[in-house]
């Protein structure tokens, strides 16, 4: 048996015999690219301190890596299609690694930011590539349950990312979180080689630049002001990025809808059960990213817990995907995927629901069922989601199919961030202004304070540092007159300090509920359409894939005759 495994998967003649250890090399690709993101979370604090980052540079620090992302995954899938789809894995796991160890090495909010950028190429060509590997590689009637695997790492991922990222600050820097993808970039770069066979599409046709590029101009430029307005305001740039993204979207329709091979057939749209999917995939993670940004700041400043135990209170959530994925695989063949998928959205709806019971008194306890309900919602909504949409695809179009999953993942989440973290600001920022009114508190220090929660508690820090400073003083005066006024000054400073951190939490708290709150309305509006556009059991919809539906036999004829043109077949057995 040969090292590297070279035998294509388009010419076995039976199903890969190591197939579940294949998969395990896409999860782990998939673990890395997602962490990436939910770690930085957690590490944030410490970097802003060492690298003295604005709030505009630790912005652009976060997103730096989802433009790139969103931007590059459609053109990168299709060519992977064309060329080779390991080949695209294996490319974007050194391109994610070289991203990690410049962020490591970074000095600097440029060089951080563009450490992050190259990570998001990397993760642009590892994402769809995972995808379209596993369902090359499973056959039909396996695909959905890798793909529920798939899905409940995603989900895994994003718990774990705090969870490990606390790990490493408890005696290492922030960079430690960059460094750490490096040698499980290095692991699944082997195991690609060793256990995941080659495979591409069987036909040879020229790859649609000019769709490819307006898609890159689209999607970025919305992703760019979806960052820019809600965040910095909407100047020129925002709406200068807007009508770059309308115009660009507009002339890549009328390009694809008139080009024989597009990169994407956007008239697939048009059928309920792939608009439906892909509009459920936005949502539910505009709410779960949205819900993730708000929940860790919560644990970390207003209930005080440091960065491991922030990671370890998310893991109800990764459990609680689990469960959800094992009910997926038990119900969407019973009831149809339309009543799985409104299950778990309605599930989402209500865990954002509970959140709105947040207030300056909660504990921990009291999200607890909010992360079991979400971790369980996820589960359920995403992996019959994931099966449509890749189901909609001829074999020949895999990496477009989970280019397509994957940027509606990442539109969703660029959108859960930006609107509900923004609605967040706005309304801690008010609701401060009300509690610190009549506070003494100066105007320059207030400002500071309503610019983030963890501005707050440093402002509040600061008050009663200088209380302490101002103590001090008063013990070695002799002078027992001024000691007395260095006394009452401190007293005053620390009464202020504990009404500022007192408003402060409140303050967060109550913004937390409100956000919550909008984001309840906006994936239960969601939850009432998706259940319109999905068809019911029967209707255009197999047992777990889209398999006996005219689509998928149409698929399969695709695929049929793609391994017909390969060529002489090789025997299945591992080389």
């Amino acid at each position: 048996m040969r090292l590297v495994m070279t035998e294509p998967v388009e010419r076995m003649t039976g199903p890969y015999r190591r197939r579940w250890w294949a998969l395990l090399v896409l999860c782990l690709s998939l673990l890395i690219i997602v962490m990436a993101n939910t770690a930085l979370t957690v590490a944030a604090p410490a970097m802003t301190d060492d690298l003295g980052l604005t709030s505009a540079d630790l912005q652009w620090v976060i997103d730096g890596y989802t433009v790139p992302y969103a931007a590059l995954m459609l053109l990168l899938g299709a060519i992977g299609d064309k060329y080779s789809r390991r080949g695209a894995l294996l490319l974007g796991l050194v391109v994610f690694a070289g991203g990690a160890v410049s962020g490591y090495l970074a000095d600097s909010a440029g060089t951080v930011i563009a450490g992050r950028a190259v990570m998001g190429v990397g993760a642009a060509l590892i994402m769809p590539a995972t995808l379209s590997l596993l369902a090359a590689t499973f056959p039909r009637a396996e695909r959905a349950k890798a793909i529920t695997l798939w899905t409940a790492t995603a989900g895994l991922a994003i718990a774990a990312g705090p969870l490990v990222a606390g790990a490493l600050l408890e005696n290492h820097g922030w960079s430690s979180t960059f460094l750490i993808n490096v040698p499980v970039a290095v692991v699944a770069f082997a195991g690609a080689l060793v256990l995941v066979p080659p495979s591409k599409a069987g036909h040879h046709d020229r790859i649609d630049y000019v769709g490819g590029l307006l898609s890159v101009v689209w999607i970025g430029a919305l992703v760019y002001m979806i960052i820019e307005g809600p965040h910095f305001g909407w100047g020129p740039k925002a709406v200068g990025a807007a009508a770059v993204a309308a115009a660009a979207l507009l002339a890549f329709v009328l390009w694809e809808l008139r080009h024989p091979h597009p990169v994407l057939d956007v008239r697939r749209f048009s059928d309920r059960r792939f608009a439906g999917s892909n509009l459920a995939v936005a949502l539910f993670f505009l709410a779960v990213f949205g819900a993730f940004y708000y929940l860790t700041q919560h644990l970390q400043f207003v209930l005080g817990h440091d960065a491991l135990d922030t990671g370890l209170r998310m893991l109800p959530l990764a459990g609680a995907v689990f469960v959800g994925s094992a009910l997926t695989a038990y119900l969407t063949p019973r009831v149809g995927m339309r009543w799985t998928v409104t299950a778990g959205m309605v599930g989402g709806t209500a865990a954002l629901a509970l959140l709105t019971r947040v207030d300056a008194a909660s504990s921990y306890g009291d999200f607890v069922a909010p992360l079991v309900v979400l971790g369980v919602a996820i589960g359920l909504a995403l992996s019959p989601c994931t099966d449509a949409i890749m189901g909609a695809f001829p074999e020949s179009e895999l990496g477009v199919g989970g280019a397509v999953n994957d940027t509606s993942l990442e539109l969703g989440g660029s959108l859960g961030i930006a609107i509900l973290g923004s609605l967040l600001g706005t309304s801690y920022s008010d609701r401060l202004g009300d509690a610190a009114s009549g506070s003494g508190l100066p105007a320059g220090a207030l400002a500071t304070a309503q610019d983030s929660v963890g501005a707050g508690y440093a402002v509040a820090q600061g008050l009663a540092d200088r209380a302490r400073e101002l103590g001090a003083q008063a013990a070695r005066s002799g002078d027992p007159q001024q000691a007395a006024q260095l006394k009452a000054q401190a007293a005053e400073l620390a009464e202020g300090a504990r009404r500022t951190a007192d408003a402060v939490g409140s303050s967060f708290a109550d913004a937390v509920a409100h956000t919550s709150l909008v984001g309840a309305v906006v994936l239960g509006v969601g939850t009432v359409l998706v259940a319109v556009l999905l068809p019911g059991k029967g209707k255009g919809e197999g047992e777990s894939l889209p398999a006996g539906s005219e689509q998928a036999e149409r698929t399969e004829q695709t695929a049929q005759a793609e391994k017909a043109k390969g060529g002489e077949r090789v025997s299945s057995r591992e080389r």
